[in-house]
């Protein structure tokens, strides 16, 4: 079954949580204590999220974390693509390169679940932040 990882999940719950206090600035603690999230590994999210440009990082002891953009500017996939560095594939051909896969040469359903990957990257790329919170 395809799974979005840890990462992306609390990616996606740290954005949702961000947009939802209307650009007041919350903490990695908070939001690892509201949502039971490791405190490392949120963190290790929240930099890749800064990196990316999807939140911006204020430092100092009132500091944390705002939305970099608008929440109907950052879509799904922007999340998972920043985290993951590589879009969601349904198979091993879609994410790498195909010639690693054994039966390339002999797949009867790479285009069939090409389709699909298309139909997944649309829905990713539609879902914005604002409809999620």
């Amino acid at each position: 079954m395809l799974k979005l990882s840890k990462k992306v999940e609390y990616g996606l719950i740290a954005i949702r949580h961000i947009a939802s206090l209307n650009n007041q600035i919350s903490t990695v603690k908070e939001i690892s204590e509201k949502y039971s999230i490791p405190v490392d590994v949120l963190a290790k999210v929240m930099q890749k999220l800064t990196k990316g440009k999807l939140i911006t990082s204020y430092q100092g002891s009132m500091g944390g974390y705002t939305l970099a953009r608008r929440p109907d500017e950052i879509s799904v996939m922007n999340v998972i693509s920043v985290i993951e560095g590589t879009q969601v594939g349904i198979a091993q051909c879609f994410t790498e390169d195909e010639s690693n896969c054994s039966i390339h040469m002999n797949c009867t359903i790479k285009n069939p679940l090409g389709k699909i990957q298309h139909s997944l990257e649309n829905v990713f790329n539609a879902m914005k932040v604002s409809e999620i919170v």
